[in-house]
């Protein structure tokens, strides 16, 4: 099967398959997978990308930064799933929210 343009809930079972086959859910696992511990990783993984751009506006290494993105999907994929939140659904309804909300005022 290509890996290409997998929906959310392909790239959610990759997921869960990889940190199954690492054995990160089992009872003793030394990396507890809580909604707690992920949300933490997610952060340290999301600040990471600052790294990139700490002292410049230029991405310098951009497969280093594809790298740190993907951390960050994996880890919110991963969040959402053990915390029975339906992601697509999350975005979908947060779009048309923002369609209605008032933002400030740009300039034409």
């Amino acid at each position: 099967m290509d890996d290409k343009g997998l929906t959310i809930a392909e790239l959610t079972a990759k997921m869960h398959a990889l940190v199954k086959s690492k054995g990160w859910y089992e009872a003793d696992s030394k990396r507890p997978q809580t909604p707690r511990n992920l949300a933490i990783s997610l952060s340290i993984e999301a600040a990471e990308i600052l790294e990139h751009f700490q002292f410049g506006d230029e991405i310098k290494d951009k497969d280093e930064l594809g790298s740190e993105l993907a951390d960050v999907t994996l880890y919110l994929l991963q969040l959402a799933s053990v915390s029975g939140i339906d992601l697509e659904a999350a975005v979908l309804k947060k779009i048309e929210v923002n369609k209605k909300r008032k933002w400030d005022a740009e300039k034409k």
